[in-house]
């Protein structure tokens, strides 16, 4: 583990989530509390290999949802019809 410079450790008292530059590569990092990265770690675990059709069943799930909380759904199904 590595510990925070004072400097860092002045930036993270300020809040927020500091950023770190990598002086080499230029490259930006962003410094997380431990128990947020927890939750995050999840979700990005599987960035690269996203269900399609799971992905679809959710898609559904929230339209059906949608469409039943909707008070005027009946009114353009009369009006303009139904696809099956």
């Amino acid at each position: 583990m590595i510990e925070l410079t004072q400097q860092q450790q002045q930036a993270v008292d300020a809040g927020g989530e500091p950023r770190l530059i990598d002086p080499r590569t230029r490259k930006a990092y962003v410094l997380v509390a431990e128990d947020k990265f927890g939750r995050l770690r999840g979700l990005l675990a599987d960035d690269d290999e996203f269900d399609m059709r799971g992905i679809a069943a959710l898609v559904d799930r929230v339209m059906r949802e949608d469409d039943a909380a909707d008070p005027t759904l009946a009114f353009y199904q009369q009006k303009y019809g139904t696809k099956s």
